[in-house]
């Protein structure tokens, strides 16, 4: 992976440097620190301050110009290295996390244990061990980081790891939810829940996996810790309403897009990433890296995935492709396009409904720069987390978390 990556990654982050450093992104509206830590996080204004700020006088295609810019001019800046940060100091974080996440899955089940075989089965359904187990991996590597930081300990505690349990189930329940939602009939290449037991139990399994996270959190008996995670699923049902509607001016579009995503997506890894936090060291400080970290991560993983809807097949991503655009959502790629091609701002107010709408608002997206202006903010995200996560002592654990990063540009699937 680190010597896929070194190339223009090394490059575009030398070249950012060489010049005064651009203004990190600001958190999406409305996306403040979780309970335990109320104050809004530093301002981070600069070429994106308008998602944040309603005041800004910074439009969107002004916001695209300085994306398209930064880009062309910072890979022009070549860099004499030899070897990167990464191959040098390189850590695969599924290595790292692999002995904390040992029968991770296993353990989920034994939270699940219900008398009906029928409803055991779907609630089963998705912790088959083929999962990626990216957000307790991060939670694991995250606790470590933060225990070596206050006490120099490598262990992870047990109430961290059940944050990590409860992490995959609520994110799961929340696939479930989605599924029904958005009719889907397929998921991680297999049928969905909806498709094989139908809507109204694939609901009631969402609801139960749900209620058994919730026993789960109980048990780890810290008021603080219990306000942080409920916070996650607040965000995911606000987020799935923010979902729903759909903003007619440009630059209202795009904060009301990132504000969704960080509620439907980052909330999760954000306050998951707080809460081992709290739990392995008692300085705030620690708590709001933590929390910063993952929400950029958060964000910059959602950011690829509505990348890999026009650029990956079906087959790759285990659902099918363009399934945002079927289902009337108009992403960042969509969104950067639009500028381009103004013509589809009328497709996306009647959240392409019209025969044709998805084919052309497709041809569109990949015609324009929308993909690469897509990817170029996340890279930003990326480059936000790794700012944060820096700020820890130096461990395996920290470079692993800074590695994630890469790989969360990187992915295909």
């Amino acid at each position: 992976m680190a010597l896929r990556w070194g190339g223009w990654w090394w490059r575009w982050r030398c070249g950012a440097s060489a010049r005064r450093a651009p203004p990190p992104l600001p958190p999406p509206h409305g996306s403040v620190p979780g309970p335990g830590s109320r104050s809004s996080p530093p301002a981070l204004g600069g070429a994106m301050c308008h998602f944040a700020q309603r005041s800004s006088v910074l439009s969107f295609p002004k916001l695209c110009n300085i994306f398209w810019r930064f880009h062309h001019t910072s890979t022009s800046h070549m860099c004499s290295c030899s070897k990167t940060v990464s191959d040098e100091k390189y850590q695969d974080p599924f290595q790292l996390g692999r002995k904390d996440l040992k029968n991770l899955y296993e353990d989920i089940k034994k939270e699940l244990l219900v008398s009906t075989a029928e409803l055991r089965e779907m609630c089963e359904y998705y912790f088959d061990g083929k999962g990626k187990a990216f957000r307790p991996m991060i939670v694991v590597l995250m606790a470590r980081a933060c225990n070596i930081h206050h006490s120099n300990s490598r262990e992870v505690q047990a109430s961290q790891r059940s944050v990590a349990i409860i992490a995959e189930m609520i994110h799961t329940a929340s696939l479930v939810h989605d599924d029904v939602i958005d009719d889907a009939n397929s998921r991680r290449g297999k049928m969905t829940v909806n498709q094989i037991w139908g809507e109204r139990k694939a609901v009631l399994a969402g609801d139960f996996i749900l209620s058994a996270a919730s026993l789960a959190l109980a048990r780890i008996g810290n008021t603080t810790i219990i306000s942080v995670l409920t916070q996650v699923i607040e965000d995911l049902v606000r987020g799935e309403f923010l979902q729903l509607g759909s903003k007619e001016n440009e630059n209202e579009r795009f904060a009301h897009y990132l504000e969704k995503t960080f509620k439907k997506t980052a909330s999760l890894i954000a306050n998951s990433c707080k809460a081992v936090s709290i739990l392995g060291c008692p300085d705030p400080k620690v708590h709001e890296i933590a929390y910063q970290y993952g929400k950029n991560v958060g964000i910059a993983f959602q950011l690829i995935d509505d990348v890999l809807d026009f650029t990956s097949c079906a087959d790759r991503l285990g659902k099918p492709a363009a399934a945002d655009l079927k289902l009337g959502l108009a992403t960042g790629p969509v969104l950067f396009a639009c500028r381009q091609f103004p013509e589809m701002n009328a497709m996306i107010m009647r959240r392409f409904s019209k025969p044709g709408d998805v084919e052309r608002a497709r041809k569109y997206v990949l015609q324009s720069d929308g993909v690469q202006q897509t990817t170029y903010l996340a890279q930003r995200y990326c480059h936000e987390a790794t700012r944060e996560i820096s700020k820890l002592r130096p461990s395996p654990e920290r470079e692993a978390l800074i590695q994630l990063t890469e790989m969360v540009l990187m992915r295909d699937k």
